[in-house]
């Protein structure tokens, strides 16, 4: 038979091929396959004696807002962006069947039955009013089985199965930071609404001081202890505070409306109350070693997976280069009468054996392989700085909530200091002891202050949420 002349040259002609090349999956060992970066021991800006904390998978209950837990509940449900990457899995899971039928045989039924009708016309009759015809009717009756099989001698239909699964393993881990971005973005936005709806109240007690100096500065004025000169400086305080109103008000509404993307509903109908910004709680979490959070991180298990399915892409187009081999078959039966069918004089059938070897191509077998090389050192590249990036991303978070804890307590000293001060220069220019350039001053301190306070929490809030990302947040495929 064929098959086994098939088997033996077909390492020969391998061989003549790729000119005593190793096999095909040896590329895989070469460094492409590692990110080459050494990890270091520990989290530099983390602090050794703390025991390692992780992010809890439910991380913003530890905020303690119900109204952010049912927000993030209503986002993970309803969320697009999460709805399309789910569909995206769908489609990579599609993609593995689609490649493992490449190693199952194909196999078709094939029925068919035909009548055919032919008349043939006679010759005139002696008379020549008349003629006779010959009708003749044929038949015929197939039933049949084909199969057909492509012989993976070279891996290339299992590469493009491990090629899909590791595509699909990319895809998933992209859904996983497509979640927890979703998750990060709702937290912040919240907490901006928060932080504008506290400034906003702020601001407000801001002009009510303001429009009190005024009505003590007219006093002075009827009795002649102030000038109008006064009255202007303190009216204008007045106004630059009416003026900072507006543009709180639309970052409140704006915040609550991005919110309402989030979530997949329209704005009208979204209800937020908000009020709780001086009583949220930032959750304690400390990482442990670099290896652990890349692990948690599903960008860089994405960039590793689809380096995975571009190594064995690389398989694939170099099997393009050897023979392929493909065995077919077909029986059934058939006849010229129904009845006569299935009687073992209608059996047919056939085997065959096939050797397909590319010989001229223009190069572009051999370009397909060098372009899938040249995608994997991309991708590789690629990795590394996506490892890299996540370190410095975990580093940088560490350091922004450290900084902005310190921050907010010292602002928060600064607010106290400052309101202690504006209540001892309002009492002294109402006893007449300090001039109104001293209160001016001591009033402007603490309009600053109390707006530097609220943006400071709003920073250290959303430097734990972006160190939650950075640690992978809450994400449930490690």
């Amino acid at each position: 038979m064929a098959l086994p002349f098939l088997r033996r040259a077909a390492p020969a002609a391998a061989a003549l091929l790729l000119g005593g090349c190793s096999a095909l999956g040896d590329w895989l060992t070469a460094p492409g396959t590692s990110s080459g970066i050494p990890l270091p021991d520990r989290m530099a800006a983390a602090d050794a004696a703390q025991p390692v904390r992780w992010p809890d998978p439910h991380w913003w209950r530890g905020f303690g807002s119900p109204e952010l837990d049912a927000l993030m509940t209503e986002a993970m449900a309803a969320n697009n962006d999460i709805a399309a990457a789910i569909a995206r899995i769908r489609q990579a899971d599609a993609q593995i069947r689609i490649a493992g039928a490449t190693l199952l045989p194909t196999i078709d039924l094939t029925t068919r039955a035909v009548r055919q009708q032919v008349g043939t016309a006679s010759s005139a009759s002696v008379a020549g009013v008349g003629r006779s015809s010959r009708v003749r009717v044929s038949a015929s009756d197939q039933l049949s089985l084909a199969a057909s099989y492509e012989i993976d001698f070279w891996g290339k239909n299992r590469g493009q199965v491990e090629a899909a699964q590791q595509s699909a393993s990319a895809t998933r881990f992209d859904a996983g930071t497509v979640t927890i971005t979703t998750q990060a973005s709702v937290a912040n936005t919240y907490f901006a609404m928060l932080a504008a709806q506290e400034t906003l109240a702020i601001q407000r007690q801001n002009l009510d001081i303001a429009l009190r100096v005024v009505r003590v500065i007219r006093q002075r004025v009827a009795v002649g202890t102030a000038t109008g000169l006064d009255l202007a400086q303190q009216e204008t305080v007045v106004a630059q505070q009416q003026a900072q109103i507006p543009p709180l008000v639309q970052s409140l509404e704006q915040n609550r409306n991005s919110l309402g993307t989030l979530v997949a509903r329209p704005p009208e109908t979204l209800r937020v109350e908000g009020g709780t910004f001086n009583r949220l709680a930032v959750p304690a979490v400390t990482p442990g070693l670099p290896a652990e959070v890349l692990a948690r991180r599903p960008d860089v298990l994405t960039a590793e997976a689809t380096l995975a399915a571009a190594n064995a892409n690389i398989v694939v187009a170099r099997a393009q280069l050897l023979p392929s081999v493909t065995l077919t078959g077909s029986g059934g039966f058939t006849s010229l009468a129904l009845e006569n069918l299935l009687r073992p004089g209608s059996v047919v059938f056939s085997l065959a054996a096939g050797l397909t070897q590319p010989i001229f191509r223009g190069g572009a077998l051999r370009g397909q392989v060098e372009l899938n090389e040249g995608r994997a050192q991309e991708l590789l590249a690629a990795y590394r700085g996506t490892i890299l990036a996540a370190l410095v991303d975990a580093e940088n978070a560490l350091v922004a909530l450290r900084q902005t804890t310190e921050q907010e307590a010292l602002q928060a000293n600064a607010v106290r200091m400052a309101e202690r001060a504006y209540a001892i220069a309002e009492a002294q220019l109402q006893a007449g002891t300090i001039d109104l350039v001293t209160l001016l001053n001591t009033q402007q301190t603490l309009f600053s202050a109390r707006t530097t306070l609220a943006d400071a929490r709003l920073t250290r809030l959303q430097a734990a949420v972006g160190l939650f990302r950075a640690l992978g947040g809450g994400w449930n495929g490690i």
